[in-house]
């Protein structure tokens, strides 16, 4: 009897950090859909299947993820919406775009980290001569998938105006 290894599956991606990494850019209506997860405490309960259900519209939509990117914005400790980004329109949820300068900057550690994240992000757009419109997060893969590759990537990604 032979013994076959499958490889393991991957759900994510490894992410790359160097093109996010410390860029400022300009986004003119770039694609995305938009959908709700439940949060306890900033911690998402229901992302799982609010996952699963957009996946599944854009596989009938024959859309595609650009850059894998799904970006979060934590309305509430009870709420977060999270902004998938497509290269195209997808019926049935809510597609909307993004556009203005923004910035990135990449962030490597456990989430308990977050908080310095925020601090040293805030100080890096100020010293640019800039200040946050609007804070989103990229949790480039999940726990899993980070525990797999060894590195638990986290984007900050803010819309940005001059003060």
């Amino acid at each position: 009897m032979e013994t076959r290894n499958e490889p393991e599956q991957e759900c994510c991606p490894p992410f790359n950090p160097e093109p996010w990494e410390d860029k400022l850019f300009e986004w003119s209506e770039r694609k995305f859909i938009k959908a709700r997860v439940f949060t306890f405490f900033y911690m998402p309960v229901n992302f799982g299947p609010v996952m699963k259900k957009l996946n599944e519209m854009l596989v009938s939509a024959d859309a595609e993820v650009v850059d894998w990117m799904c970006l979060s914005d934590h309305t509430s400790r009870w709420n977060m919406d999270i902004y998938l980004a497509v290269d195209r329109e997808v019926p049935g949820v809510t597609n909307t775009t993004l556009s203005g300068k923004y910035y990135s900057k990449v962030y490597e550690g456990p989430f308990k980290d977050t908080g310095k994240w925020c601090k040293d992000y805030s100080q890096a757009v100020q010293s640019m001569g800039m200040k946050v419109k609007k804070w989103l997060m990229w949790y480039t893969t999940c726990p899993k998938c980070a525990k797999k590759y060894g590195k638990n990537y986290v984007v900050i990604v803010s819309r940005v105006e001059t003060t």
